[in-house]
């Protein structure tokens, strides 16, 4: 109506409170470093630590560039990252994920094709990545970089780690020689006690629709991996899928968000 003075809008009281424990909650404040933008500090903050605005955080720790404190066992995860990732990409052109091929494409890798040595740097190159994660990894839990508030950071760190343990796993059974073969099947054996997920784990007894089981040996997480009840052909094509597209792909994606979260706390935490 003409004259009428218009209010502003409000947010009810219930939904404020609701708003408010979102925010100071130990996920959200795990995540983020700043509430809502609904004041001049909290949108100061946003633009601050914008990463696309300001590539390099406003300050940094002096603990954060001594080579004594971080080991840089993260930024050599990263390089060992990338040097799994280019050697992969040139032995795909040679590799068959084929029973009858990939054995003998593996002896050609190591005796015939040109540069064949890469396969050897793809290989030590892997095992150099678990180590140094993993001394990664202990290194972030001595100095105390888990504690609030970057928890939600190494949960992600845990499952690069599980990422980096299961591309090591699922790239074992690719030269398709004994060795590969009986080691896979003995993970996979392991496989059968996980909880829920295996036949023969904890709580899988539990869960049933009458005298029907919904876990067994057909459907378990075993038989996930293998892609039947034993190691075969299917399986090692199963397997090369996720070495070469779901795992590294997951992982590129978890670094990002990894990365983004180091930068947005402005830099490797300080010593406890």
């Amino acid at each position: 109506m003409a004259g009428k003075e218009l209010k502003p809008a409000t947010v009810p009281k219930r939904s404020q409170s609701k708003l408010h424990w979102l925010y100071s909650s130990q996920i959200w404040q795990s995540i983020f470093r700043h509430g809502w933008m609904d004041n001049d500090r909290n949108r100061a903050l946003a633009i601050i630590t914008n990463v696309l605005l300001h590539l390099h955080p406003v300050r940094i720790r002096k603990s954060g560039v001594m080579l004594s404190y971080t080991w840089c066992m993260g930024g050599l995860s990263f390089f060992f990252f990338l040097i799994e990732t280019v050697t992969g990409v040139l032995l795909m052109f040679y590799y068959r994920p084929t029973a009858e091929y990939a054995y003998v494409d593996i002896v050609a890798l190591r005796e015939h094709v040109p540069l064949g040595v890469f396969r050897e740097m793809h290989r030590w190159g892997a095992h150099a990545m678990v180590i140094i994660v993993w001394l990664h990894m202990f290194r972030v839990f001595l100095t105390g970089s888990y504690k609030p508030p970057r928890e939600f950071n190494w949960n992600i760190g845990v499952i690069l780690l599980v990422c980096t343990l299961m591309l090591s796993f699922t790239g074992y059974l690719l030269p398709w020689d004994q060795l590969a073969i009986w080691a896979v099947t003995v993970g996979t054996n392991m496989a059968r006690a996980t909880p829920l997920l295996g036949h023969e784990g904890p709580g899988a007894m539990f869960l049933k629709v009458g005298d029907i089981s919904l876990v067994h040996a057909g459907d378990d997480v075993r038989f996930g991996l293998l892609a039947g009840r034993f190691v075969g052909e299917a399986t090692l094509l199963r397997f090369y899928v996720l070495h070469c597209v779901a795992i590294p792909l997951v992982a590129a994606l978890l670094m990002a968000v990894h990365f983004w979260r180091i930068r947005k706390d402005g830099g490797i935490s300080g010593p406890m």
